[in-house]
């Protein structure tokens, strides 16, 4: 697919080390061009530019791949509606976060085989940049041995480590809440899914040895690692001992804190900022951002959130447009160490999202030149 060729006019632009100004802004080739090119203008007045967002975490894909249960059928349909709508709220460059767990259904391991098939068989077909994650549960010792090789077949770069394991309930022999639920959701009997995570919790003491092994492989295969929500720093000093330097969504200032000090990065959840705390009673991560505790926002479950966020902390005078921008921008971009885009300076990939000047709604949104969103009266700029 042709990038676009084009100059665009009259918008207010957010520029490194400038902010936002009254400037011209030229792409060509799938890039941010130093002046105009051959290529016609486009009238922007009334529009902000700005670049595209990184979104380092969602998985809001799920809705679309599985609207209801036992409707799985058109994987490759799911990835190209999720790609909509991450266009559609100005995301240009996505990582599609994908289980591999003991919870089985949506989130077992075959189901995530599927998933990273699709989004390899799509990704020629859709603008959006997709980058595909694995969630990985920490007690599926059984799939230790093959999990490197299968993250070479699949074509992932990004793991997390999890562990949702209720462990407390478990060391007392009582079923955890909602297991039922969860069992048929897996397609188990609920006493044979008790069993199953009853099995997995009495084999914890193995878990350290085995992930300290686990992440040595990965890093020599150049996978980037993450935790997820580290509670407390000695938690985290052993994650970063493996080599996991990505911190998501931690659950206290101590976790946070810890990270920090050990040049690791710090992602929070941008549904966080928009509720202005945890929907489960964790850090605050409008606390953590006003701390200087946070490199990257991420949308979490909830796509439309890391805009919100960013301009959440502006309209709250926490953070000035380019400060709150970058974490959803610029951030992003560094931890996943992409060089190429976050800032709209001359060189860089046209990643770009055009938001209403008064709303800040999403007017369009282009990745590496091409256009993957257009509403409104925008459209009718582009194509006269």
């Amino acid at each position: 697919m042709t990038a676009l060729d084009l100059t665009f006019s009259g918008a207010d632009v957010l520029l490194p080390g400038e902010g936002v100004v009254r400037s011209e802004l030229s792409i060509a080739d799938g890039a941010v061009v130093e002046a105009a090119g051959s290529g016609r203008r486009v009238n922007l007045s009334g529009y902000l530019i700005l670049p595209g967002i990184v979104d380092l975490h969602g998985d809001g894909f799920e809705r679309h791949l599985a609207p209801r249960r036992g409707a799985m059928k058109q994987m490759n349909e799911g990835i190209i509606a999720t790609e909509a709508e991450l266009a559609a709220n100005g995301i240009t460059t996505a990582v599609l976060a994908q289980f591999h767990s003991w919870e089985g259904g949506l989130r077992g391991p075959e189901f995530a085989a599927q998933v990273f098939a699709a989004i390899a068989a799509v990704r020629d077909d859709v603008v959006t940049d997709l980058i595909p994650q694995l969630r990985f549960e920490t007690h599926l010792l059984e799939d230790y041995d093959g999990l490197p090789e299968r993250l070479a077949q699949w074509g992932v770069p990004y793991v997390v480590f999890n562990d949702h394991l209720p462990h407390d309930r478990l060391a007392e022999g009582r079923k955890p809440p909602r297991l039922t639920g969860q069992a048929l959701k897996a397609g188990r009997n609920p006493e044979a899914h008790f069993e199953l995570l009853m099995g997995l919790h009495g084999r914890s003491t193995e878990v350290p040895a085995a992930l300290d092994a686990l992440c040595a492989r990965l890093a020599g295969q150049g996978v980037r690692m993450g935790s997820h929500d580290d509670a407390t720093a000695l938690g985290r000093a052993v994650w970063n001992g493996r080599g996991v330097r990505i911190a998501e969504f931690p659950e206290t200032l101590e976790a946070a804190e810890a990270a920090r000090a050990a040049g690791d990065h710090v992602i929070l959840g941008a549904p966080n900022v928009v509720r202005g705390g945890s929907h489960k009673g964790n850090v605050s991560a409008v606390e953590l951002i006003t701390m200087g505790l946070c490199d990257a926002i991420a949308s979490d479950y909830h796509y439309p959130s890391p805009r919100r966020a960013a301009l959440m902390l502006v309209r709250s005078s926490l953070l000035d447009l380019a400060g709150a921008w970058a974490l959803v921008s610029e951030g992003p971009a560094r931890v996943l160490g992409l060089q190429d885009r976050g800032t709209l300076v001359p060189g860089k990939r046209a990643d770009l999202v055009v938001l209403q000047q008064g709303s800040h709604r999403v007017a369009a949104t282009l990745s590496a030149g091409r256009v993957s969103y257009m509403s409104g009266d925008i459209a009718e700029r582009f194509v006269a």
